[in-house]
C-alpha cells in the first residue's frame, strides 16, 4: 500500500502501547473507521524528532493534544470528561470551531438535557453533588507560568489573583496550585508576598472536587476545573480564551469590573449548556454511534473515509 494511503497516530510511548494493543477505545474506534477505508495505520511516539519525521512523510497523521505539522493533520483531545473527544485541525481549543459557534438555549432539548446533566454530574461526583453550598469563598485554581502573559491570556495569573482580590473584597480567595505542575522560585515569592499582604488569600494544592463543591464560583485563566464547575452549577470566570466560554463571565469580554458586580447573580442554563457542548458538539466515544461521528468529523475535515 502507498505511503500516502497511511496515517501515522503520533502518541506518547505508554498510550502507543495501549493503541498498538487495541486497548484504548477512542482510538480503536477511529482505527477501524481508517481501516475500513482502507487506508493504513502507522504509530511513532510524540517528541520533536518523531515530528520531524512527520514532515517527510507523505501520509497523514492524529496527533494528541499537539498542533499538527502540515495541512495533512489533525488534532485529537479529551474535551474535558471521558469519553468525550474532539478531532480538529488545531491544538489550540478556543480557534474550534465550537468556540466559535453561539450557544442558543431555546433550541435545547430540555428533558434530554436535565437527564445527561444528572447522569453525568451522579457519575463524575457522586458524593459531592450531594451537598453543594456556597460557604462564602473565592475558588481560583492555577495552571502554569504564573508570571507570564500569553497571547491567549488577559493577565498572567498573578495580577489575575490580584485582580479577584480588588473587586471581591469580603470573601475569602482560596488559590490552589496544579497537582502535576512544578513552580519555581519566582513564581511561590509571587504568591508568598500576595499572602503575607492579604490575610484572606489562602494557598492549597489540588482537592478541585471539595472547592466546587463548597466555593461561591470560580476564577481561572481557562482550567478544566471551571469548566467541571458547571456540573456544580457554579459560576465562572474566565481571563482567558477558551473552548467552553459560552455561559462564562469573560473579563476580555466584557471587563474584570462587570465580571465581579455580576457573578454572583450569574445563573446560566448549566444542564442545557453541558449537553449541547458534550453530547451534541463532542464525539461521545462510549455511544454505539461514535464510529458514524468520527466518520463524519474525519469527512469534515476531507479525510477520505
Amino acid at each position: 500500500m502507498s505511503a500516502r494511503n497511511t496515517v501515522t497516530f503520533y502518541l506518547h510511548p505508554k498510550l502507543r502501547k495501549r493503541a498498538e494493543d487495541g486497548n484504548h477505545n477512542f482510538l480503536a474506534k477511529i482505527t477501524d473507521v481508517l481501516t475500513q477505508a482502507d487506508l493504513q495505520i502507522a504509530y511513532d511516539n510524540d517528541d520533536r524528532t518523531a515530528r520531524l519525521r512527520a514532515l517527510a512523510r507523505p501520509g497523514r497523521g492524529l496527533y494528541l493534544m499537539q498542533e499538527p505539522v502540515n495541512a495533512r493533520g489533525l488534532t485529537m483531545r479529551k474535551t474535558y470528561v471521558y469519553p468525550f473527544w474532539h478531532i480538529e485541525k488545531q491544538a489550540a481549543r478556543w480557534d474550534w470551531p465550537v468556540a466559535q459557534e453561539p450557544f442558543n438555549p431555546a433550541a435545547k432539548d430540555i428533558p434530554a438535557a436535565a437527564n445527561f446533566y444528572r447522569f453525568w454530574r451522579q457519575r463524575l461526583f457522586e458524593k459531592e453533588t450531594n451537598d453543594i453550598c456556597r460557604d462564602g469563598f473565592v475558588y481560583v485554581p492555577l495552571q502554569s507560568q504564573l508570571l507570564r502573559k500569553r497571547s491567549f491570556q488577559s493577565c498572567s495569573p498573578i495580577k489575575m489573583i490580584e485582580a479577584v482580590l480588588r473587586y471581591d473584597t469580603t470573601r475569602q480567595v482560596m488559590v490552589t496550585l496544579h497537582p502535576e505542575e512544578v513552580y519555581g522560585a519566582q513564581e511561590q515569592n509571587a504568591l508568598e508576598a500576595l499572602m503575607v499582604k492579604n490575610d484572606r488569600l489562602f494557598l492549597q494544592v489540588g482537592q478541585m472536587e471539595r472547592y466546587l463543591q463548597t466555593c461561591d464560583y470560580v476564577v481561572t485563566q481557562n482550567s478544566s476545573a471551571g469548566f467541571m464547575g458547571y456540573f456544580f452549577g457554579k459560576p465562572l470566570i474566565l481571563f482567558a480564551k477558551s473552548d467552553a466560554h459560552h455561559i462564562a463571565l469573560n473579563v476580555e469580554r466584557i471587563g474584570e469590573k462587570l465580571a465581579f458586580e455580576a457573578v454572583l447573580d450569574h445563573k446560566p442554563d448549566y444542564a442545557g449548556y453541558l449537553h449541547w457542548f458534550l453530547q451534541q458538539r463532542a464525539i461521545n466515544a462510549g455511544r454505539p454511534e461514535a464510529k458514524t461521528a468520527i466518520r463524519d468529523v474525519l469527512r469534515d475535515h476531507g479525510w477520505p473515509v
